[in-house]
């Protein structure tokens, strides 16, 4: 495909899912021919910076933008950035994470890639309806890249976007990369042995749902003769650790269940656990199944909101359970442990980024259709 010029428009690089998978997209473009700039509105960074991947902060985003965060500051910033993206001239521009600012470009050319699915994030009415309407303000009549299937689908029959397109793109992923780090030394807790435990890797907070977890666990060795340990990591808010800690001691897993929390490299936990374990009440497209996917874990999930049927595809699919169905998600644990799946290239090939940065590249061809 012809070489374009590719801008993304983040807030900042630090933290997240977002800033990773914006910055890996953005250089695998770059190495793929194209060129790209990724525009920071302000200047504050975590992550590492690929090498040859051009970086310019606009330093928009300022303690008194936030503190005087209204329409004009907001249009007042969005004229800045437009004004840097003129003198660039980009073929195609993304934006992520600053939509609040972003929404208020008139560009034909604009994207707008949401990673998140809003319709599972809020359960009270009036919030949620609040959280739709702001959806529908922002990207009412404009263009917009959804991370999964399902959350194009939410976006359209559950929230009421009309957008003036929703194309649905993976985020990209390469293999080799999550096997190096998955190769470093592991350290167990006593008693633990590799490909013997169950693992959940999540942030400890109410929507990751440990409490499900932790009750389908019990039940599973309880009622499915289960003996396989379950491994925990992450970290959260003291009261959400403390409330874990707690369900834990009531249901007298104290002895099977191992909370290790936070590591900066959870890929060997990952490579050498029996199989991963997700129960969330939503997710937009959970990384942590493909990763482990990539390095050949099983995984056992709930059909959540809205992706884990679109990773868990095949035979995979048995593995499946509704969200709310702890009999079935006991069930579906000890039946991985009694007879783990063997996870073959087959099952990750959609993630893989050659097979989803050609959708980036296409952007423009749509655009120009």
């Amino acid at each position: 495909m012809k070489s374009q010029r590719i801008a993304f428009v983040i807030e900042d690089l630090y933290g997240g899912g977002a800033q990773k998978s914006l910055l890996y997209t953005a250089d695998q473009l770059r190495q793929r021919g194209h060129a790209v700039k990724v525009f920071t509105l302000r200047d504050k960074v975590e992550h590492r910076l690929p090498p040859g991947l051009e970086i310019e902060n606009l330093a928009v985003v300022t303690r008194f933008t936030k503190a005087t965060s209204t329409t004009l500051t907001e249009k007042w910033q969005a004229r800045k950035i437009g004004k840097a993206l003129d003198a660039w001239g980009p073929e195609v521009v993304i934006s992520c994470s600053c939509d609040k600012i972003t929404r208020h470009l008139d560009r034909d050319n604009l994207y707008f890639w949401i990673k998140s699915d809003v319709s599972a994030k809020f359960s009270q009415p009036e919030a949620r309806e609040k959280a739709f309407d702001k959806v529908r303000r922002f990207y009412g009549g404009r263009k917009v890249i959804a991370v999964s299937q399902g959350v194009k689908e939410n976006l359209e029959n559950v929230v009421g976007l009309e957008a003036e397109t929703i194309i649905p793109i993976y985020n990209p992923y390469e293999r080799e990369p999550f096997v190096e780090m998955a190769a470093e030394t592991l350290t167990l807790p006593a008693g633990i042995r590799q490909g013997e435990y169950l693992l959940s890797v999540a942030a400890i907070e109410p929507r990751k749902r440990q409490d499900r977890l932790l009750r389908a666990y019990r039940k599973a060795r309880d009622e499915h003769e289960l003996t396989t340990p379950l491994v925990l990591l992450g970290k959260g808010k003291p009261e959400n650790e403390a409330t874990v800690k707690a369900l834990i001691d009531e249901l007298s897993l104290g002895e099977h269940v191992h909370l290790l929390g936070y590591t900066a490299n959870p890929y060997p936990f990952i490579r050498h656990a029996l199989a991963m374990v997700l129960t969330s009440d939503a997710e937009g497209l959970p990384r942590v199944l493909i990763e482990a996917l990539l390095l050949h874990t099983p995984v056992v999930s709930v059909d959540c909101p809205s992706g884990p049927k679109e990773i868990l595809t095949q035979e995979l699919s048995d593995f499946l359970i509704d969200r709310e169905d702890e009999d079935g998600l006991a069930n579906a644990m000890a039946r991985m442990a009694s007879a783990p799946v063997t996870i073959e290239p087959r099952h990750y090939q959609q993630f893989l980024k050659e097979n989803v940065l050609p959708k980036f590249e296409s952007l423009h061809v749509s655009k120009q259709a």
